[in-house]
């Protein structure tokens, strides 16, 4: 076995895999999970007890920098969340550090009426 530094998406699959073992989404308080490419930006709110998505949105369908990207598609998801009655999430931020991108989806969400 090798040991030593392990690449950025083996580190960032770890952490978020510790996040996993301990945030569960219902269908009160479904999981609003981020991921993050070089690109875009998405998010999904999952309901893990019936593994369906209830609500997502992308950021290939904003145009502009990408934490201009983040803000719109966590008001986004907070329209959707909206529209399909959900209120509360528990938020999965997928081993991404909380901060810039993230940390602008997260607040847009919550400004847009989502509260985790």
């Amino acid at each position: 076995m090798i040991h030593g530094p392990k690449t950025k998406n083996e580190l960032r699959a770890r952490r978020h895999n510790r996040i996993r073992a301990k945030v569960k989404g219902t269908v009160e308080r479904p999981r609003l999970a981020v991921y993050r490419s070089n690109r875009f930006i998405s998010v999904q709110l999952i309901d893990d007890t019936a593994g369906k998505t209830i609500a997502a949105a992308h950021g290939r369908d904003f145009k502009g920098p990408l934490s201009v990207q983040a803000k719109a598609v966590g008001a986004a998801i907070a329209e959707k969340a909206k529209a399909a009655k959900v209120t509360a999430a528990v938020f999965d931020r997928g081993g991404y550090q909380y901060a810039g991108q993230v940390k602008a989806l997260a607040e847009a969400a919550r400004a847009g009426g989502l509260t985790f």
